[in-house]
């Protein structure tokens, strides 16, 4: 990417002689007259670099630095001071004011190309600190989203079997949502390990043979209780023969469609119907849809709520965190398939996951398989 450099000088001939410096190098440079007009357009410039002038009218450029070093959004840009004042007070003074580095006129070009080179380069370092900072602080976020909802329904079980009008016939099925529950929030943080790889560029995907009808099922039982709260309820349309022998990381593939029923149960209005359908697409393919009653996605949105943050229309009173379709959406293509949303021919939304039977069969021979993030 094209490093901007922002030039802030009263003189325009001196930007002409920089430009020139700088003009076999891959630099955008713009041109601010003032100190000020600079600072009001910052956001327009959206600089790499900043070369700013000491001798300016009006406000200086140690002032302009001060000023630009106290904005918490602009102080990492690193700041070159061009001074033609060389004495060890008036750089003493540069530096205090929070200059990252300086040079005298007249401007040597070779002198202004090696710093400027230098200054990109500690820029670029604290651009990928700030990546990774931010990819951890949104795995930690993707982890609270898929505690919450199985935990929701833990502490909801456990509600109801607390209560002493629960019906004695209904409590040992509900101890067993209650640890199945329990095991998924287990598995979940067990899982935090390999999901941190994330930010080496790689999550390994644990691949077994799974019933994929049965993983199904077990997803919609462990949100009844959930779904119940909004008189939702929760139907499967499941093959009659088992759909055994399909290669899936199942741990990664649960989360997977406990994040879709979550979505579609925060979305969907009072008394509607979540389904939840597993077919054989075709002989080598399995397709898998989570359809809902509620408000739909616009068209201009289909592709942009599989990326972090995305979050669509926001609704009241409805916790939208904005990365559990981005995790779906790396965990399927990982798996050598594809996630899509479609509008519901009446009302609602069809989210349509499609997976190969066997992803290796086309590929590679290995039992895993290094999944990179979009």
């Amino acid at each position: 990417m094209t490093a901007i450099i922002l030039v802030i000088d009263d003189e325009p001939d001196n930007f002409d002689v920089i430009d020139a410096l700088l003009s076999q190098e891959d630099y955008q440079l713009e041109y601010a007259a003032n100190g000020l007009d600079a600072i009001a357009s910052l956001e327009s410039y959206n600089p790499d670099l900043i070369l700013l002038d000491v001798m300016m009218p009006d406000v200086d450029g140690i002032e302009i630095c001060r000023r630009l070093k106290a904005m918490p959004n602009w102080r990492m840009v690193p700041i070159i001071m061009i001074t033609a004042i060389s004495s060890k007070d008036n750089l003493a003074r540069c530096l205090g004011a929070g200059a990252d580095d300086f040079i005298g006129k007249p401007v040597n070009g070779l002198e202004l190309r090696a710093r400027v080179k230098s200054m990109l380069r500690l820029k670029h370092q604290y651009d990928e600190l700030q990546g990774l900072l931010q990819l951890r602080e949104d795995l930690v976020k993707m982890i609270l989203h898929d505690v919450r909802n199985p935990l929701s329904g833990l502490l909801l079980g456990l509600e109801l079997i607390r209560s002493p009008n629960y019906p004695e016939v209904k409590r040992l099925h509900r101890l067993e949502t209650v640890y199945s529950l329990a095991k998924s929030v287990q598995t979940i943080v067990e899982d935090l390990l390999q999901v941190t790889l994330t930010e080496a560029g790689q999550l390994n995907l644990n691949y077994d043979f799974v019933d994929l009808g049965a993983l199904a099922q077990s997803c919609l039982t462990r949100f009844e209780a959930i779904a119940g709260q909004k008189n939702i309820s929760l139907v499967s349309q499941l093959p009659k023969t088992p759909l055994t022998g399909i290669e899936l990381d199942a741990a990664l593939f649960q989360r997977v469609l406990d994040n879709l029923i979550a979505n579609a149960i925060k979305f969907a209005p009072q008394e509607s119907q979540i389904t939840l359908t597993v077919t054989a697409f075709n002989p080598e393919q399995i397709q898998i849809e989570v359809i809902d009653a509620g408000p739909g996605v616009p068209e201009e949105l289909r592709e942009k709520i599989f990326e972090k943050y995305e979050i669509g229309t926001m609704m009241a009173n409805i916790s939208q965190i904005g990365l559990g379709l981005a995790f779906c959406k790396m965990v399927i293509e990982g798996h050598q398939g594809t996630i899509q949303v479609h509008p519901h021919p009446t009302q609602g939304s069809i989210f349509q996951i499609v997976v190969p039977r066997r992803p290796f069969q086309t590929s590679q021979p290995s039992p895993e398989k290094a999944l990179t993030p979009p």
